[in-house]
């Protein structure tokens, strides 16, 4: 059984709208025709104000705040200049009465000369100019090095200057506390590696790094193994006290015992004996262990220790022939 032909809908030359759609589209044009002449009329009231005689068309404005905004950067580095000179030229306690007449508080001043300072062979990238006050001020945190970097290449570790023009300040500290630690770590590792360097050039020119002496390797060794051992055996005395303290006292527990005569046999109770119990496999695991070590050193060094047995029941024997 055939399909059913698709009809297909003819081209569409024609959109015919509703009156009240054609009215209200209309009136909705004519509102904001409105809306953009009264904008107009209140933005040449402005420039009027202002005997702007400029274009008025909002990229242009635009642009014109972007130049004025990197105007007022660069002003803010010559003002940093100035007020660095005047402080090394001005004799003791004028430099404030100065600030004083400029009517800038020294907390200001001494921020315009910060960044003046820390940024004037920057000042040269104009990305970084463009940051602004605040920013400068922010960024006062990296080290020299950084900030040579970020104005020779435009980054420096993580920091980018593309991304810190779109950052918030906020964003910024977080960013630039980042860095500082990452910076931090990098020093470290780097004066690390420096110190392995010299360390290993100077051995190289002394010959070399000198072999420890056979007694100092003993030494230390055996300094080691009393410390180990004497510890052991403070263990084991304390395994010793225990046992004899408990021994002590619970012939003294027996003893008060209603109607216990001397000789007489006292049932252990439960909870004394699971620590008797406990004591003994205490000293069976250590006895085990003990005679783990002695076939060790034995099974290690006995060839030794035999030649030596041998040569002390010798030696009499070699002394009453002489």
């Amino acid at each position: 059984m055939g399909r059913t032909a698709t009809k297909i809908q003819g081209n569409v030359t024609d959109i015919v709208l509703d009156k009240n759609a054609v009215a209200t589209i209309e009136g909705a044009q004519d509102a904001l025709a409105v809306v953009d002449q009264q904008a107009q009329v209140q933005a040449r009231a402005v420039a009027k104000e202002l005997r702007y005689e400029g274009s008025m068309n909002p990229d242009a404005l635009e642009n014109g705040a972007r130049d004025s905004i990197r105007r007022i950067n660069v002003a803010l580095f010559e003002l940093g200049g100035y007020l660095l000179m005047m402080r090394a030229a001005c004799p003791h306690g004028d430099f404030a009465a100065r600030l004083a007449r400029l009517d800038l508080q020294p907390r200001v001043a001494q921020q315009y000369m910060q960044v003046t300072r820390r940024f004037s062979n920057a000042n040269s990238n104009s990305q970084i100019g463009d940051l602004g006050k605040t920013k400068l001020l922010e960024m006062l945190v990296l080290d020299d090095e950084q900030i040579d970097e970020l104005a020779l290449t435009g980054e420096t570790g993580e920091l980018k200057l593309d991304e810190i023009a779109t950052m918030s300040v906020k964003e910024l500290r977080s960013a630039l506390r980042q860095a500082k630690e990452d910076n931090k770590f990098i020093a470290e590792r780097r004066d690390k590696e420096q110190q392995r360097a010299d360390q290993a050039e100077k051995q190289l020119r002394s010959g070399g790094p000198k072999a420890r002496s056979l007694e100092e390797r003993v030494a230390d060794f055996s300094g080691t193994v009393n410390l180990q051992q004497d510890a052991a055996m403070d263990a084991l005395l304390v395994m010793d006290q225990q046992i004899r303290a408990l021994d002590t006292w619970y012939m003294e527990y027996v003893a008060q015992q209603p109607g216990h005569e001397p000789g007489d046999r006292v049932e252990m109770p439960v909870e004394v004996l699971a620590l008797v119990q406990k004591l003994q496999g205490n000293v069976d695991r250590i006895a085990a262990t003990v005679g783990g070590l002695q076939h060790l050193v034995w099974s290690t060094f006995g060839h030794e220790l035999e030649a030596v047995t041998v040569h002390q029941m010798e030696a009499p024997a070699t002394a009453e022939a002489e």
